[in-house]
């Protein structure tokens, strides 16, 4: 039917949105990927050597993933099929195969595009891998999460992951012009509100061509122009693009601890607010938070883990948004903190160790004997009561018996583990007075 449609030329004029009437012709119109499709792209070899195979398009909506792949097989001469793997299940993979097979019998290849190509469950994707294998389909999937998590080790094996780039302000002007040579006129705003457009479309071209034909629709005279504020009228302003259990999540949660291990207090305030204007719980935020006290700052700063849990605390007192506060205080108080892992690396250090020693004893001499049969072992005998020694410091080995004495941790010269460091010193020098005393003795 749709075959009819189109031989009358009913199709062509049906309504279409101002991005799907200015979708590139040629690989060289896509805007923001010279990486991929520019004079020494990626693709561009691919297609100038003759030898093109399956890629997964990875990148954010809007960059251009269905306009590269549709481009893709005009220029490769390839039969285009489109799915998408919300819409489609196992049968549907199936005809497409059988589609293609024919096609292969006809002499002609098929690029077979599947748009969220992560939602096909393990059994689904697997169904691609011998038809990728014979040649049967070329595979284009295209992608907004991670490929790593999302996709089959077997069918990324067989496929190229190829990035696409978040649109900067130049490729989206460029966008914008296309769009008012096409609608021929300028677009009605003002400088500033030209400016907050291209800031709202947070790299999406699509949404920025939706956003700009709400504007031409509304604006009819060409001599009006709209300021920030008339624009904000009649524009939505978009949610950031945030999945709190996907790439957007992990992403952000890895600059916030970054920025703060940096000692960076801008960028970590930046990230913070970040996570919270998209939705992010802040308690996972506060959770974080302790972590990074204890990870990053340790001892050098003993206070950094009160402020946590303090902000922590002051979240579930005050909610929001009083007690996001909390959190920004306790954000700047790590970024300003000294840093050190010395407590971490000690830890594991020590827990690499147990496990390697398995189950030795302690020395004899630091076992408690409460019954007469273990005092006749031995238990307890030599043990000095480190209160009774001179500076309340024995200098005993309280390491297991043959282990001989290990040091996991050394804390830097910075923030409060300099007066452990000189504490620990001292203790040595004393320690080792001890071991000489007790030699001399014997």
């Amino acid at each position: 039917m749709s075959n009819l449609f189109e031989a009358a030329g009913l199709e062509r004029e049906a309504p279409r949105p101002l991005a799907d009437r200015l979708r590139p012709e040629t690989l060289s119109e896509v805007v923001g990927q010279d990486h991929l499709v520019g004079d020494d792209g990626i693709i561009t070899r691919m297609l100038r050597a003759g030898r093109f195979s399956s890629v997964i398009l990875w990148g954010p909506p809007g960059t251009g993933k269905t306009t590269i792949a549709r481009l893709l097989a005009r220029e490769a001469n390839l039969v285009f099929v489109q799915m998408s793997a919300i819409f489609s299940g196992v049968q549907d993979l199936k005809k497409a195969f059988e589609s293609a097979r024919g096609n292969r019998q006809q002499g002609r290849g098929t690029l077979l595009f599947i748009d969220e190509i992560h939602r096909f469950n393990r059994t689904q994707q697997d169904s691609f891998l011998p038809v990728m294998e014979d040649g049967t389909i070329t595979l284009v999937g295209a992608t907004t999460e991670n490929p790593s998590f999302e996709l089959n080790a077997a069918l990324l094996s067989r496929s190229q992951v190829l990035t696409l780039r978040r649109l900067d302000t130049g490729a989206l002007d460029l966008l914008l012009t296309r769009a008012e040579t096409y609608e021929g006129r300028p677009l009605p705003l003002d400088q500033d509100a030209r400016a907050a457009l291209l800031q709202l479309a947070d790299g999406d071209g699509r949404y920025l061509l939706n956003m700009a034909e709400e504007v031409f629709a509304t604006v009819i005279r060409s001599e009006d122009r709209l300021d920030s504020a008339g624009l904000a009228d009649i524009v939505q302003r978009r949610m950031p693009l945030y999945d709190k259990s996907r790439d957007g999540h992990y992403n952000l949660i890895s600059a916030l601890h970054k920025a703060v291990r940096g000692s960076d207090p801008d960028a970590s305030l930046y990230y913070l607010a970040r996570m919270l204007v998209a939705g992010e719980d802040p308690l996972y935020l506060a959770r974080r938070l302790v972590r990074m006290a204890i990870e990053d700052i340790g001892l050098a700063d003993p206070q950094a883990l009160v402020q946590t849990i303090a902000a922590k605390d002051t979240y579930d007192f005050l909610g929001s948004p009083e007690g996001e506060l909390a959190l920004a205080q306790a954000v700047i108080y790590l970024a300003t903190a000294p840093k050190s892992n010395a407590g971490y690396k000690a830890f594991k250090a020590a827990t690499r160790n147990a496990k390697e020693t398995g189950s030795l004893s302690p020395p004899m001499h630091i076992l408690n004997a409460p019954t007469k049969l273990m005092k006749g072992q031995g238990y307890g005998s030599g043990y000095d009561y480190d209160h009774d020694a001179p500076d309340a410091f024995s200098g005993q080995d309280y390491f297991p018996d043959g282990m001989g004495r290990q040091k996991y941790y050394e804390p830097p010269e910075r923030g409060f583990e300099r007066e452990i460091r000189k504490r620990l010193d001292y203790w040595a020098k004393l320690r080792q007075t001890r071991q000489a005393d007790g030699k001399a003795d014997a």
